[in-house]
């Protein structure tokens, strides 16, 4: 994603009506699914033990024509998909 006009930034609800702000970092395709990897916009004042520090992804999906996020309950997808999205990255950082 390209950094031109500045970082974009989204706000989310989860389901128990939290609210989070999250920085689009990249949408990527994998094996059929799209998904959005995301940084909470608050990353720096957040201890790196916290669980929730680091990369969010979310796969995208449709419902009546409205784009929405859907959490990856599936560690192992999760986790395919975070690798994919770390080599796109290195490479992109090696061109």
């Amino acid at each position: 994603m390209s950094d031109q006009f500045g970082a974009d930034y989204i706000s989310l609800t989860d389901e128990e009506g939290n609210q989070f702000e999250l920085e689009i970092l990249d949408t990527v395709s994998f094996e059929g699914e799209s998904y959005t990897v995301f940084l909470p916009a608050d990353i720096d004042d957040m201890d790196p033990e916290d669980p929730d520090y680091g990369f969010v992804i979310l796969r995208n999906v449709e419902d009546n024509g409205e784009e929405l996020y859907a959490s990856v309950d599936d560690e192992e997808l999760l986790e395919r998909v975070y690798e994919y999205y770390m080599e796109l990255v290195e490479n992109e950082e090696e061109e």
